[in-house]
């Protein structure tokens, strides 16, 4: 058997992640290597790889093709985002990439990143398609029709930076003046969940692993619980049906008193994707067994309810920036 490498890109703190694929690879008895690939040297994840790929930035205009070099270079099979601002541009030159060289890159079309990275968008696709979701004021409607709290937030956000409760006008307008590009949406309150998704190449619905959120930290969730909640796995299948991403899709959403209302759609891994993966629906090795040519049907064969408690960990490097052990 070949060989399956993946690329991770702009790895930064996501150990977690590459230990999800060394263990599914060791499973699955496959040789591959993860490959760690990043602009900082500084990265932690970096340290936990098999080897690393020194990248630009992503603003860099020799970005692409310094992935296309690390594919080639490395003899990568997959190649998998983990960050927002990566999205659009990995959808916008997958073809290429997929031509210069033997990955496969793990990214949704170009219509749904545009649809999930755009808050708006978001927000008309939902409201199209008859999925819940806090409503959005125009700005002619927040001098009248506004009731408090609301919630306001940047229109290609992420991480939770500059979102925030409002209580009133003052409070408004001053948010305004800071978020970039701001939305407002009525505040909603409820039991908060995070949806791990995993679809194959064609859009075939894998995984629907629900998160009950029970602590978060900086926008990304410190402790959380599986939990089979099936009001919630019929609508985000639903969802998923309707938007047709592929690869490991993180949903953001609140069961409230009107009932199920989503936050946001990531089409890529979540920080918070190993509780899933080690629960027992583990995309990293349906993700091998796809590039080895098998087929995958919906399952739901994972633990619930347990309960994860995520920590911070640190590593120390010496002046040649190798591990003191």
């Amino acid at each position: 058997m070949k060989e399956i490498n993946i690329l991770i890109l702009s790895v930064g703190r996501r150990v977690e992640l590459v230990q999800c694929f060394q263990r599914a690879a060791k499973k699955l008895n496959i040789s591959s290597k993860i490959v760690a690939g990043d602009c900082s040297d500084t990265a932690p994840a970096l340290y936990f790889a098999d080897r690393t790929y020194k990248l630009p930035r992503i603003d860099d205009s020799n970005y692409i093709q310094s992935i296309i070099d690390a594919c080639i270079q490395e003899n990568i099979s997959l190649i998998v985002p983990t960050i927002d601002t990566d999205l659009l541009l990995l959808a916008e030159n997958k073809a290429l990439i997929e031509d210069k060289t033997s990955a496969k890159v793990l990214i949704s079309d170009t219509n749904v990143i545009s649809i999930c990275r755009d808050k708006i968008n978001t927000q008309k696709f939902l409201e199209e398609n008859d999925f819940g979701i806090p409503k959005m004021y125009k700005d002619e409607e927040l001098l009248s029709e506004i009731q408090f709290p609301v919630f306001i937030k940047p229109k290609s956000g992420s991480s939770s930076i500059n979102t925030f409760k409002v209580n009133n006008f003052n409070e408004l307008n001053i948010y305004k003046s800071i978020v970039e590009e701001p939305i407002v949406q009525d505040f909603i309150e409820g039991e908060e969940f995070t949806v791990d998704v995993f679809l194959d190449f064609q859009s075939n619905i894998i995984t629907v692993v629900p998160r009950l959120r029970m602590a978060t930290r900086s926008g990304e969730i410190s402790k959380g619980k599986i939990t089979k909640d099936r009001e919630v796995i019929e609508d985000v299948i639903r969802l998923m049906k309707e938007l047709k991403p592929i690869g490991h899709i993180t949903v953001q959403l609140m069961k409230t008193k009107k009932g199920i209302e989503y936050i946001e759609v990531n089409p890529r891994f979540g920080g918070g994707a190993p509780m899933s993966i080690q629960s027992g629906a583990d995309s990293c090795e349906s993700l091998y067994r796809l590039l080895m040519g098998q087929s995958l049907e919906y399952n739901e064969n994972y633990k619930d309810s347990l309960i994860f408690l995520r920590f911070d960990s640190s590593i120390c490097l010496n002046e040649d920036m190798e591990i003191v052990k």
